[in-house]
């Protein structure tokens, strides 16, 4: 897993996820403080997939207001930008070279992300597309809305991996990004207590 990534039709299913999984740690998760971010973001994902079928506006605003930008908050502004000596790459490189969402991608979706109550607002009936909306009513049709918004943003990048880089990577990548909030709990529970030690970058020894 060190050195170059094999070619994903030479893995099987389990071995790419790994790969992804692997490639994005040790590529966008060095900082401890993004790590700790990550902790509480994927706690708070977890209490949103339970919520989701059942209040739908509340999930909504935990998954995009508190775990959303939480974990970007992580990535924009502690993840170190310059030459990554751990793995021999610049952050050009990594950026252009990443599966899922890069930051460009990230900015792109969360100004989507931004204007969905301002549209709501002018017109809760979506040109006509929808019946008109007040309220409570109203909210819900936000929350639902930013739901939507995320599995449209899932399936749109999923769509793009099954026709460029083949139907496998794709359903790989959809699985790590569904399975992160696990995966980060996983990996990251410590981390609050390397940041208590006054440790802000993982040495990633393991890698």
């Amino acid at each position: 897993m060190n050195g170059s990534p094999s070619p994903a039709a030479a893995m099987t299913f389990l071995e790419e996820l790994r790969e992804q999984r692997w490639d994005d740690h040790r590529y966008y998760h060095q900082s401890r403080v993004n790590q700790a971010l990550h902790l509480l973001s994927a706690c708070t994902f977890l209490v949103v997939y339970g919520l989701v079928a059942f209040h739908p506006m509340l999930a909504a605003v935990l998954g995009w207001v508190v775990a959303m930008w939480v974990r970007q908050l992580g990535h924009f502004f502690f993840e170190p930008r310059g030459f990554d000596k751990v793995n021999g790459a610049t952050f050009e490189h990594k950026e252009a070279v990443k599966v899922g969402f890069n930051l460009e991608r990230k900015v792109a979706l969360l100004v989507v992300w931004v204007t969905i109550p301002g549209v709501l607002w002018l017109d809760s009936s979506l040109l006509g597309l929808l019946p008109p909306a007040s309220g409570a009513d109203w909210l819900d049709r936000l929350g639902w809305a930013w739901i939507g918004l995320a599995g449209a943003g899932l399936l749109a990048r999923t769509s793009w991996l099954v026709v460029h880089r083949g139907a496998q990577t794709g359903l790989v990548w959809f699985t790590k990004i569904v399975t992160d909030p696990f995966n980060d709990i996983r990996w990251y529970w410590k981390s609050p207590y390397y940041l208590a030690k006054g440790q802000l970058l993982d040495p990633m020894d393991h890698v």
